[in-house]
């Protein structure tokens, strides 16, 4: 987090110049926009209409359950292009030669014709569309249509015609559905009516070629065919099936009787003793027969009146014998017949039940045929009954839609909103520069603070020294004890001395990724302070390219490291005291024309080996890494060596690639030293306003 705060100060003029530009372009989007007016109209959608006829819609409305989905569909369809021709016709803006003007743009030349019409139109509705918006509040059936146009009269003017156009067209919609569902129904009505005429005339047809007779009546929709008692022959069938249970059983009870008859005396008949006759003529002869036994008693058998008598008596018994006989007659009479009658049914019987068996094969074709008669005759009338239906709901249904609130003309602008617009443009400059901020910290690798040392290049962090103004020499600031700079130098060189567990190094490399990072101060003011404190230090100035530490410490540069490696002159002699006590230079000598192959040779590891016993500490001011390979070699000689960045650079890699370049001469990297490093820019606090600026060149100049 405090590298965050740190990095936002640090960039502080970066960021208030991103808020001052986006103000200034939110303060001319203010002055230089048009206002926009805004006009509503709320509608009311409904998932049922009311309805005014009983019965089912001829669209019924969704389920409850699909309200979001219905309620959604709406909305679509007033966005849509259909909708927008509509009120686009309504408003007569097809035709309106300023209607694009007014909304703020340019009227598309066309050429005149179709093709030019198609593109005005296709203008117009592009307009209507693209400045519509219809919002549904959640948990709401109301429906708010905006319309935004710099045209205050014309936005509620387009606004009120969405509305009505939206009802109109949700009635169309309706309508058109009944009268397809008419033309429809009236179609299929045709086509079923040509289809019961067709199939009773093949009935018909069938009926005759097979000569079946249809008792129940052919036009019954609700008939069976042949399958029952509908035909001729099965008509007969049926009543002679009756008649011969009721011959039957007239032939056995006549039986019956007729046994009995037979077996049991003759008076002792039922129908004898029953018979009135018989029974008159039985009391007559009782009368007699009592009178006889009266009359016996007076006179002898031969008396003429007894012979009259006993003969009257003969004559009853044989009228009696012969009535009786008759009833028996009677009986075996009925019996014989009901036989007759049996048989005779029978025989019609068996002779209809083959005829009924014979018909039955030709009844299968007549039942199907039926069948289908009745099937088309059942849909036929659904049809007919729904057509009437639908017939008299055409028109009925009210619309589900309704205005709640009309739109008024606006009088206050919708745009500019200039609270929004300069909140707007800030955040955007806020988040431009955060941007920015994000491309430098995360994708540079410039070393900007001591922590990024280690997470970056991943050394170890010796020190770091303070940015003073421009202008201020770093030789007269180390000779300040108490400046800045010479304070962190010396924190500077007491990390040195507790870097590692064997104490501090005796040969010390000091370089750099690139030029001007301030590795010949760092290196110099490291060796005057180890002298300072007692140490025998020499400072060998190894940078043949561009020597900078006999203008540091004052010596000459006649005679110097070059002249030593080529063997042109003796240690001692290129070897020079300075001023500070305890330290010696020896300075590059005359720049060679070979510095690389000279910093290779066997010389420069036998002179180090040699003034390593001479001296407790050996600095060598090396050149830089990048492009040299000075730097490598000395580092492989050396030691440790330690790794000079200066703070807030973009290398763009380069100190990356040093830092590889280094271990791979298997260099032993003590750490490094960031350089100009201000800490009011980390956030740590005020600190002091020091720092030093200057160049690392060929030549002459200024030294680092």
């Amino acid at each position: 987090m405090r590298a965050t705060w740190a990095a936002l100060y640090r960039n502080r003029k970066l960021i208030a110049a991103a808020v001052a530009i986006a103000v200034i372009i939110g303060i001319a989007i203010i002055y230089l926009s048009t206002p926009i007016f805004r006009a509503e109209t709320k509608i009311q959608v409904d998932q049922q209409s009311t309805k005014v006829l009983q019965g089912d819609d001829v669209a019924p409305s969704d389920a409850s359950q699909d309200t979001d989905r219905f309620l959604q569909t709406q909305l679509d369809i007033i966005q849509s292009r259909s909708l927008a021709d509509r009120v686009a016709r309504d408003l007569g803006l097809y035709n309106s030669p300023d209607f694009i003007a007014r909304m703020g743009g340019t009227p598309v030349e066309a050429p005149n014709g179709p093709a030019g019409q198609a593109m005005r139109q296709d203008q117009v509705i592009g307009a209507l569309q693209g400045n519509l918006k219809a919002a549904l509040p959640v948990d709401s059936r109301v429906v708010t249509l905006s319309f935004t146009s710099p045209d205050a009269e014309l936005a509620a003017r387009v606004a009120n015609s969405y509305a009505d156009r939206f009802i109109v067209s949700n009635l169309d919609r309706r309508y058109n559905a009944s009268s397809y569902a008419r033309k429809f129904l009236s179609e299929q009505l045709d086509e079923t009516r040509r289809k019961v005429e067709q199939s009773e005339r093949n009935l018909i047809a069938y009926a005759r070629s097979a000569r079946l007779i249809d008792t129940g009546g052919g036009s019954d929709a609700g008939g069976q065919g042949l399958s029952g008692t509908r035909s001729l022959v099965t008509s007969n069938l049926v009543q002679l099936n009756n008649s011969y249970s009721n011959a039957m059983a007239a032939r056995l009870a006549a039986e019956q009787s007729w046994e009995q008859a037979n077996k049991a005396p003759l008076m002792n008949l039922p129908e004898v003793q029953a018979d009135p006759s018989i029974q008159g003529l039985v009391q007559q002869r009782a009368r007699a027969l009592a009178q006889y036994e009266q009359d016996r008693k007076h006179w002898q058998p031969d008396h003429p009146t007894m012979v009259q008598a006993s003969a009257q008596i003969a004559g009853l018994e044989r009228q009696i014998n012969t009535l009786a006989t008759r009833v028996k007659n009677a009986i075996r009479q009925r019996y014989l017949v009901a036989s007759a009658q049996e048989r005779a049914v029978s025989e019609s019987l068996e002779k209809f039940k083959n005829q009924t068996l014979s018909e039955q094969d030709r009844a299968v074709q007549y039942n199907i045929l039926h069948r289908e008669v009745d099937t088309n005759r059942a849909l036929y009338d659904a049809l007919l009954q729904r057509f009437k239906e639908v017939s008299a709901a055409a028109g009925l249904t009210s619309s589900n839609v309704s205005i709640v609130d009309r739109a008024e003309t606006p009088h206050r602008p919708v745009w500019p909103r200039p609270l929004l617009i300069l909140a707007g443009c800030i955040l955007a400059g806020l988040a431009i520069a955060l941007g920015v901020l994000f491309v430098r910290e995360h994708l540079d690798d410039a070393v900007r603070s001591p922590e990024d040392m280690t997470t970056k290049l991943g050394i170890p962090v010796v020190g770091s020294t303070p940015l003073m103004p421009a202008g201020m020499s770093p030789a007269e600031e180390l000779e300040k004890p108490r400046s800045p700079l010479s304070e962190a130098y010396y924190a500077i060189r007491t990390a040195l001395e507790l870097s590692s567990a064997s104490g501090l190094p005796k040969t010390m490399v000091f370089t750099s990724s690139a030029a001007s990072e301030g590795k010949s101060t760092s290196s110099f003011a490291i060796a005057r302070d180890f002298a300072k404190v007692g140490r025998k230090v020499l400072l060998i100035d190894a940078d043949l390219r561009k020597p900078t530490q006999d203008k540091l410490t004052g010596v000459s540069n006649k005679l110097g490291l070059a002249n030593l490696l080529t063997q042109q002159a003796s240690r001692a002699e290129v070897t020079q005291p300075t001023s500070f006590a305890g330290l010696d230079v020896i300075p590059t000598g005359p720049l060679p024309m070979n510095p690389a192959e000279l910093l290779a040779s066997v010389g420069l590891h036998r002179l180090l080996n040699e003034v390593s016993s001479d001296y407790d500490l050996v600095v060598i001011d090396a050149p830089p890494v990048m492009g040299l390979a000075d730097a490598p070699t000395l580092a492989a000689f050396a030691e440790a060596t330690v790794v000079v960045v200066e703070a807030n650079r973009a290398h763009r890699g380069q100190a990356k690639t040093s830092v590889r370049r280094l271990r791979a001469a298997r260099a032993n990297i003590l750490g490094g030293i960031l350089t100009k490093y201000d800490v009011r820019m980390m956030g740590y606090g005020t600190g002091g306003n020091y720092g030093y600026g200057y160049g690392y060149g060929y030549g002459s100049k200024e030294a680092e």
